[in-house]
C-alpha cells in the first residue's frame, strides 16, 4: 500500500470521521461525569467499561493473546494513551469547560509531526512547518483566553499533559499496528491501561453508591463509545495511514467538541478561545493542502 493510499478508502474516512464525533461528545460527558465522580474515578469507571466490553469480546471470538516482545511497547501505549492521558484531562477539566480541553488538546498534532520527523521519517514540508507554527499560535490563543492573561492555569497545564501523552501514544502504537489488528492492539492498550487506574477504586465503590443515576450512564456512555469503539476506529484509521496526517485531523474535534458542549452543558466558549480555535484550523488547512513531503 503506497503512502496515500488511504485517501482512497471510504473505510478510513469513515473511521476518522465516526472517531472524531465520539471523542468531541467525550469532553461533555466527562464534565457530566464530574458532578459525581473524581477525576479520577471518572477515568477508572470509564476505562473498567470499555475493559469490559472488550473482555466480553476477546472470550466470545478467542482473541489470540500478545506477543511477549510487544508487551513493553503495549504497557507503554496503554499507560501513556490510557492512563495518563485520561486522568490528566479529568482533573484538567474541573476547572477548565469542555470546549477550552478539546481546544487545548488541539496542540497533540503539533508534537505528533514533531516526534513523526525524529522517531518515524514522516516529513512535512516548509508549508507544512508554517501550517503548524499557525496552528500553535491558535492553541496559544485559546490557551490566554481561558487563563484570563499570559498565566496558564493549573487545569490548562494538564490538559496539555495529556495533549504530550496522546502523541507519544500515536508514535509507540504504529510498529504493534503492522502486527495486529485495530481491534486486538486496542484491546491490549486499554487493558494496560486501566489496571494503573485501580488505585482510584475504593474511592469509586464510595461515589458510586451516592452518584446521580446520569453521571454514571454518562460515564458508561464514555467508556463503551468514546473509549472502546473510538479508540478501535482511531487504531485502524493510524494503521492505514501517516501519524502526521491522522494527528492533524483532531482540529476538527473543537469545533464538534463546542458544539455538543453548548448543546449539552450550555457552555459558550470565549471569544478568545473561539478565535485561537478557526486559527488553528486555518493552520491545519496549509498542512494538508501543502504540507506533505517524501517520508524518509
Amino acid at each position: 500500500m503506497d503512502q496515500h493510499s488511504w485517501r482512497r478508502e471510504p473505510t478510513t474516512w469513515a473511521a476518522i470521521v465516526v472517531a472524531l464525533l465520539l471523542w468531541a461528545s467525550a469532553f461533555a460527558g466527562i464534565r457530566a461525569g464530574l458532578e459525581s465522580y473524581g477525576p479520577g474515578q471518572v477515568a477508572l469507571l470509564r476505562f473498567g467499561t470499555a475493559s469490559l466490553v472488550f473482555l466480553v469480546w476477546a472470550t466470545i471470538n478467542r482473541m489470540r493473546p500478545p506477543d511477549t516482545r510487544d508487551l513493553p511497547r503495549i504497557a507503554l501505549a496503554g499507560f501513556l494513551g490510557i492512563t495518563v492521558y485520561h486522568v490528566a484531562l479529568n482533573y484538567g477539566e474541573v476547572t477548565v469547560t469542555a470546549g477550552a480541553a478539546s481546544l487545548i488538546i488541539s496542540a497533540s498534532p503539533i508534537i505528533t509531526a514533531l516526534l513523526s520527523t525524529v522517531f518515524i521519517g514522516e516529513r512535512l514540508s516548509a508549508w507544512g512547518w508554517v501550517g503548524i507554527v499557525v496552528s500553535f499560535a491558535g492553541v496559544a490563543l485559546i490557551s490566554l483566553g481561558e487563563g484570563g492573561g499570559l498565566a496558564f492555569e493549573p487545569g490548562a497545564a494538564l490538559v496539555f499533559v495529556s495533549a504530550i501523552a496522546t502523541s507519544v501514544y500515536f508514535i509507540v502504537s504504529k510498529r504493534p499496528l503492522r502486527r495486529y489488528t485495530a481491534l486486538e492492539f486496542t484491546s491490549y492498550a486499554i487493558w494496560a491501561g486501566t489496571v494503573p487506574m485501580l488505585i482510584f477504586a475504593p474511592g469509586l465503590i464510595t461515589q458510586m453508591a451516592g452518584a446521580n443515576p446520569e453521571a454514571t450512564w454518562a460515564v458508561i456512555y464514555l467508556g463503551i463509545f468514546p473509549g472502546a469503539v473510538a479508540y478501535v476506529l482511531w487504531s485502524y484509521a493510524l494503521s492505514r495511514m501517516p501519524a502526521t496526517a491522522l494527528s492533524t485531523f483532531l482540529y476538527f474535534q473543537p469545533v464538534n467538541a463546542i458544539i455538543i458542549a453548548w448543546w449539552w452543558l450550555g457552555e459558550i466558549p470565549a471569544p478568545l478561545a473561539l478565535a485561537g480555535g478557526l486559527i488553528s484550523l486555518a493552520g491545519v488547512a496549509v498542512v494538508n493542502t501543502r504540507g506533505t513531503a517524501a517520508e524518509r
